[in-house]
């Protein structure tokens, strides 16, 4: 056997062995324990309706004007906001990768553009917390 034929039968094992990893990984990523999809769909609704908590609530008051230069400056609610939007969207995606979105729906474009300010969107999201059976960890949209 020549060395040249032997670095390529090592090539191809190396390049099974990838595959073999990428698709063990790819297949814990899905949710196939009930406890665990339902822990990550209540932590996925429960940071939603944190992030609507705080939206709303800062979308009610107006921003504070700097004395200084009469230009607006964002309240310290807005930077908990951007914490609690970040948050949600990855929540999102965990559940995305788990495979645990209804009714071919896409959870995590619902929660960026919920975030953006998609009235829609947020309406979405919640119904996916209200059939999730989380529908008490979520507002109404809007």
């Amino acid at each position: 056997m020549s060395l040249q034929h032997s670095s390529g039968i090592a090539r191809a094992a190396g390049r099974a062995a990838i595959v073999v990893v990428a698709a063990v990984l790819m297949s814990s990523c899905s949710s196939d324990d009930p406890a665990q999809a339902k822990e990550r769909q209540r932590d996925y609704c429960t940071k939603l309706g944190t992030w609507q908590d705080m939206a709303h609530a800062t979308a009610t008051g107006e921003p504070d004007a700097d004395a200084g230069d009469g230009q607006s400056v964002q309240p310290p609610e807005f930077d908990n906001t951007e914490l609690a939007a970040h948050a949600v969207i990855e929540a999102s995606k965990r559940l995305d990768r788990a495979s645990l979105a209804h009714g071919g729906s896409d959870i995590v474009d619902d929660t960026v553009n919920a975030v953006g300010g998609d009235i829609g969107a947020e309406g979405r999201a919640v119904s996916y917390c209200d059939s999730s059976g989380f529908e008490t960890l979520v507002g109404s949209a809007g």
